[in-house]
């Protein structure tokens, strides 16, 4: 279900070869490469290994349509400059195809090499073709934008939208094979295009203590050996729904924590583009008439529904998602602090919560929507750091990254969103820790110099005496970290907080009654 693919091989309908690229950016893909703000990479060793995968499969299923891939490594411009001269395109037109994109660096790349071709005086146009949504754009029934708040654009986009149906993937004969000789015909011209490199992490840039970081740790709630790209997604579509019916549960199970099974882990391959969320809709909808129909089964596509708001709300409002101030232009005072910001990084808080779901993060590039709320909840509001310094880290560390969805929840949890009216909702880490690891088995997962405190004190190990510590052998400040903030003050109390409306999510959910059927629509018909 790839529009820009789809629409490439109609452009090729009539002649000409369609070659395939995949460009590694530099500016992106290199241990090196810094945020300003919190030093933070742009892209993480993880998830490019993650990104290497799925270019891997791109390729072995293109090759089984008779096509092929180019990969390459450095800065687009640069590289479809040298493909223009290689294949002596100065005498015909040629068409350049990519996936629509909407924030400043994306936009850049498509003004830099729409200039160097030009300098070079090749014809050539660039299509830019909507993509990785739910609805088609040109047919939400909004003037001048989506609504600044969730709710009303539910509701609109349920009562009068259908969701497309995703669209069938090319075979041998749609246009993509490759001339059975086109290696003889690119040495003839003198072109050194190569169809079977394929980087590794050190061509990316990444050093020896990068690429030994990103095994797979067996406490992972990934699923079991999963890698990226589009066969594995597929896979995990159908052993999710189909196999274990999983989706069945989903509603009740999605606030777990501990292993592959509490939630559909579709977001790492949603996020790279293996899968589209009209093909996860579409085997929801074929569920529920085959099987069962639930609260649980409408739940995953209203999910994906949130996803394509954030992603049209970003369209209407582009790069202020990445401003201090956020969409809402609330100015607020952030302290910097260094230390505390690297004790959250490394999960060394002194709250089991909050180091147990960040050193997940660190050691899997996952972690679960319950915990990515806490944290961000802890650091904006107890320690009072930048949103942004979370922002990018989780730019850099997680495997489903996501633009969007995680500079809007971001700003969400710091209060600075027009999705939440700026409203700022504050978490009670204690509270959470024992609503949703009530046994405390996901602290002592994560947090093992912990394993013998006892319930009592699992979640509050500040609350234990000398003797209660040496009896675990836990000495706070020796075996783990003393609270770093006032736990009277920040989140440590059982005693719920006063501050802000709500304390579970940035984004109103519906009402569970309305629940039992579902309310979204499929088109039926295929389109581009």
């Amino acid at each position: 279900d790839n529009p820009a693919l789809c629409y490439t091989r109609q452009l090729s309908s009539n002649g000409g070869i369609l070659l395939p690229v995949f460009i590694f950016q530099s500016s992106v893909y290199d241990s090196n490469v810094k945020t300003k703000l919190s030093s933070s990479r742009r892209c993480g060793p993880r998830r490019a290994q993650f990104i290497l995968e799925a270019v891997a499969d791109l390729r072995h299923n293109l090759e089984r349509c008779g096509s092929g891939l180019i990969v390459k490594v450095g800065k687009p411009e640069i590289i479809f400059e040298e493909i223009a001269r290689q294949m002596d395109c100065t005498s015909v037109v040629i068409n350049i195809v990519c996936q629509e994109e909407i924030f400043s660096d994306e936009l850049y790349i498509n003004g830099a090499v729409s200039s160097r071709l030009k300098s070079l005086g090749i014809k050539f146009n660039l299509h830019s073709i909507p993509g990785s949504t739910l609805y088609d754009k040109s047919k939400l029934p909004f003037e001048g934008g989506v609504p600044d708040t969730f709710s009303p654009f539910r509701k609109e986009v349920e009562k009068h939208c259908k969701i497309g149906t995703p669209l069938d993937a090319p075979s041998n004969d749609d246009g993509l094979k490759l001339p059975h000789n086109i290696h003889g015909i690119l040495k003839d011209i003198g072109c050194s295009l190569d169809y079977t490199y394929t980087p590794t992490l050190a061509d990316l840039g990444y050093n020896k203590e990068d690429i030994e970081s990103i095994c797979v740790d067996p406490r992972s709630a990934m699923p079991k050996d999963y890698r990226g790209g589009e066969t594995f997604a597929i896979s995990r579509v159908k052993e999710y729904i189909w196999d274990k019916d999983l989706i069945q549960t989903y509603f009740d199970t999605r606030n777990g924590m501990i292993g592959s099974d509490y939630s559909t882990k579709f977001a790492p391959w949603l996020a790279c583009g293996c899968i589209s969320p009209r093909y996860i809709a579409r085997e929801c909808s074929r569920y529920e008439e085959l099987r069962v129909k639930s609260k649980s089964t409408y739940w995953v596509v209203f999910e994906l529904l949130v996803r394509d708001y954030l992603r049209f709300f970003s369209m209407k409002h582009g790069d202020a998602i990445f401003y201090r101030s956020g969409t809402v232009g609330q100015k607020r005072e952030w302290a910097p602090n260094p230390i505390h910001f690297q004790a959250w990084k490394d999960g060394m808080t002194g709250y089991p919560l909050i180091d147990a779901n960040m050193r997940e993060l660190l050691k899997t590039g996952f972690m679960s929507n319950r915990g990515r709320q806490n944290v961000c909840s802890f650091l904006v509001i107890e320690l009072g750091l930048d949103w942004r310094l979370g922002a990018e880290f989780f730019e850099e560390v997680l495997l489903d990254y996501d633009v969007s969805s995680n500079w809007l929840n971001w700003q969400n949890g710091a209060g600075v969103s027009l999705c939440t009216g700026g409203r700022l909702n504050r978490f009670n880490i204690v509270k959470q820790s024992k609503t949703y690891d009530e046994s405390g088995a996901y602290v002592r997962l994560w947090c093992p110099e912990l394993q013998n405190v006892s319930d009592e004190f699992i979640h509050t190990p500040w609350l234990m005496n000398e003797k209660e510590m040496n009896e675990c052998n836990v000495v706070l400040g020796r075996d783990y970290p003393s609270p770093i903030v006032d736990p009277d003050v920040h989140g440590g109390s059982v005693r719920p907080k006063k501050q802000g409306k709500g304390t579970t999510s940035s984004i109103a959910l519906p009402v569970m009654k309305s629940l039992s059927t579902g309310s979204y629509q499929f088109d039926q018909t295929q389109s581009i």
